[in-house]
């Protein structure tokens, strides 16, 4: 076999045995370390199960840390936004029910089935939805543990995704983004393994595609596009197995969403071009500036015009960047005899970053339109090398105080500026979503309860739920009993309509016009 780096070759044992060290030194523990001490004084082997449990168990403990950050730094209180009303309102508690558009798919409204479906209290939603965020983190980083070189890599990893200030403000929100994430994490990991278990590697890679698929059918496509062709080129990976798992998992993600499509769209076709409409037109476009400015938010940036950048959130990506090249260098010199993978140990890791490419590309490259959170896939696969890339700065920098004092400094205030963002959105947020209430008693205050319908611009739309109304067409004067704008004049059909200001908005501008 060939020798790690700085280590005395020696014989690879089956897993489950120890490994006395030469000249009856003991491996390193820590960080940077790779092994553990067995109950008889011997170095137990990294890919070893008592290795790996006792890793798993880290990882486990890691994943709970986001969640209980985002409930520091974000209300459970926080009223539900737009998109999380959406999804919620397929519930009667949470009714009446709002337009589901060609976008959406029914993946979230499955998360939220076991509370929604008796309770409307937003507050008993945000804890359920803390506590599958943090197992979908597990889930999501676990098949890693017997990939990478260095087991505590993965929950390093997650500490690294789970850091970021998005992971932190969707925690508990009702969104897709951190599930399509896991579920892509979980199936690049299932795939790249090797070695016993074969069906249930198959079985992972199946369930995160299909996880990934039934929350985003795009990002459910570009992450199945690089496994079926790392299934074809790479030797180690041949297999009708892993072409199998992939094709079943993105066909069982995809079905709902297809069904759908035939039944309310008119067909695939139809659905995806409508999609695209609503979306602004799917066309090529370059938005990568766009991202970077959003980096700090907002949560969305359409148009993303007057938004400069802040260096100490943008400082992320090359952050990211670095971590992510030197766990590539670092893998590359490496040969881990429990992996056995074929292709050395950079190749899944290499696998993790094109996949990554893949998913963060149509958002760089086709949607006219940014959001912090839909990046966050590709956050997620490359958090597994450039945790490789932090260990090594990590044990480079035992050896250097100075190197430590900076390593410390980077990280320290990477983390003051993730939970300050995390913290300035949650208040943010806040405020905002209480606008629609205090608008809802503006109309109230004027005689429109349910059942009522209420028109206005595309800021109105969540004010109509709020209010207990429908909301219709602009179009359509005869059926409306107010209109709701913010910073424009209603349609030419209500301008003699009683014009009410609404007081005490957070955002200004608010007017409701009101049917005499």
């Amino acid at each position: 076999m060939n020798a790690v780096p700085g280590r005395t070759p020696g014989r690879a044992l089956p897993l489950g045995r120890t490994v006395p060290v030469p000249g009856g030194l003991r491996a390193p523990r820590g960080i940077g370390g790779r092994g553990g001490i067995g109950a008889d004084g011997t170095a137990a082997a990294p890919g070893s199960p008592s290795a790996l449990r006792r890793e798993a168990r880290r990882l486990a403990a890691v994943c709970v840390l986001p969640a209980l950050s985002a409930a520091l730094l974000v209300p459970l209180t926080l009223p539900l936004g737009w998109d999380e009303t959406v999804y919620a309102s397929r519930f009667s508690p949470y009714g009446p029910p709002t337009p589901f558009s060609a976008p959406r798919t029914h993946g979230v409204p499955l998360l939220l089935f076991p509370v929604a479906s008796w309770s409307d209290s937003a507050v008993l939603l945000r804890v359920w939805l803390l506590a599958l965020s943090s197992t979908a983190l597990y889930l999501g980083f676990r098949p890693w543990l017997r990939v990478v070189p260095r087991p505590s890599a993965v929950w390093v990893a997650a500490a690294l995704y789970g850091s970021l200030w998005t992971v932190l403000f969707y925690a508990g929100a009702a969104m897709p983004n951190h599930y399509t994430a896991m579920g892509a994490l979980a199936a690049v990991g299932c795939f790249a393994g090797s070695g016993s278990g074969r069906g249930a590697r198959s079985a992972g890679l199946a369930a995160g595609l299909a996880v990934a698929t039934l929350m985003r059918p795009n990002e459910g496509a570009a992450l199945a596009a690089p496994l079926l062709l790392a299934a074809v080129a790479v030797p180690a990976w041949h297999g009708r197995g892993r072409i199998a798992a992939v094709a079943a998992g993105a066909a069982a993600g995809a079905l709902p969403w297809a069904a759908e499509a035939w039944l309310r769209f008119g067909g695939v076709a139809q659905r995806l071009a409508e999609a695209s409409e609503v979306q602004g037109g799917m066309r090529p476009v370059l938005s990568v500036a766009d991202h970077l400015t959003s980096l700090d938010g907002p949560l969305l940036c359409r148009p993303c015009t007057g938004d400069g950048v802040w260096w100490a959130a943008a400082a992320w990506w090359p952050l990211l960047g670095l971590l992510t090249a030197l766990g590539l260098l670092a893998a590359r010199r490496t040969r881990t005899p429990w992996i056995m993978a074929g292709a050395g140990d950079a190749a899944p890791l290499w696998l993790a970053a094109a996949t990554a490419g893949s998913l963060m590309a149509q958002y760089f490259l086709l949607l006219p339109y940014v959001a912090p959170r839909f990046l966050l896939p590709g956050y997620a696969l490359l958090a597994v090398p450039a945790a490789l890339g932090l260990l090594r700065l990590a044990d480079r920098a035992r050896r250097s105080a100075p190197a430590a004092v900076v390593l410390t400094a980077v990280l320290a205030g990477h983390l003051v500026v993730q939970a300050t963002l995390a913290h300035t959105h949650a208040g943010i947020q806040e405020q905002a979503r209480e606008d629609w209430q205090r608008i809802a008693a503006v109309l109230h205050a004027h005689g429109v309860r349910a059942p009522c319908a209420v028109t206005g611009n595309d800021a109105a739309i969540p004010v109509a739920h709020a209010a207990g109304c429908v909301r219709t067409d602009p179009r359509a004067p005869r059926r409306s009993d107010a209109v709701v704008m913010r910073r424009a004049d209603p349609p030419s059909w209500a301008r003699e309509w009683p014009r009410h200001p609404v007081p005490d908005t957070y955002k200004s501008g608010w007017t409701v016009s009101v049917r005499p």
